[in-house]
C-alpha cells in the first residue's frame, strides 16, 4: 500500500473537492479556461521539478510512489500533484464566489421584499 499512499492522496483532494463543481460556476464544463488556468502551473513547476531533481536538490521516495516515471526522472504522481492542487484550488474559489453570489442575490430579494 505504500507506493500508493502520494497517488492515492491526490485522489482524496479530487473526491474532497468534486462536491464543489455544482455549487460554482461549471469549471469542468469549461474545460479550455481550465486548461488555460493548470498549463502555467503545470509547465513552470514541472520544470522547476525536474531541474531540481536533476542537479540533485531533492529526490522522490521510491517507497511512496507507483514507480512510473515521466519525463524519465518525475515520477507519475509528482506531475499529476501540478493538475490536481490547481484544479481543487480553481474547485474551491469557483465555489465560494457561487455562494457568495448567490448570498447575494438572496439579500437583495429580501431587501426589496422588505421594502428597503
Amino acid at each position: 500500500m505504500d507506493r500508493w499512499q502520494y497517488l492515492a492522496v491526490l485522489v482524496a483532494c479530487l473526491l474532497v473537492t468534486a462536491p464543489l463543481e455544482p455549487v460554482g460556476v461549471g469549471v469542468y464544463r469549461r474545460l479550455p479556461a481550465l486548461a488555460r488556468a493548470i498549463a502555467p502551473v503545470l509547465v513552470l513547476f514541472g520544470l522547476w521539478d525536474l531541474l531540481a531533481f536533476l542537479r540533485g536538490h531533492w529526490s522522490f521516495s521510491e517507497a511512496f510512489t507507483t514507480g512510473v516515471v515521466v519525463l524519465g526522472a518525475l515520477p507519475l504522481e509528482e506531475v499529476l500533484f501540478f493538475v490536481v492542487v490547481p484544479l481543487c484550488a480553481v474547485l474551491t474559489y469557483e465555489a465560494v464566489i457561487g455562494l457568495a453570489a448567490r448570498a447575494g442575490r438572496a439579500r437583495d430579494r429580501v431587501g426589496r421584499l422588505s421594502g428597503e
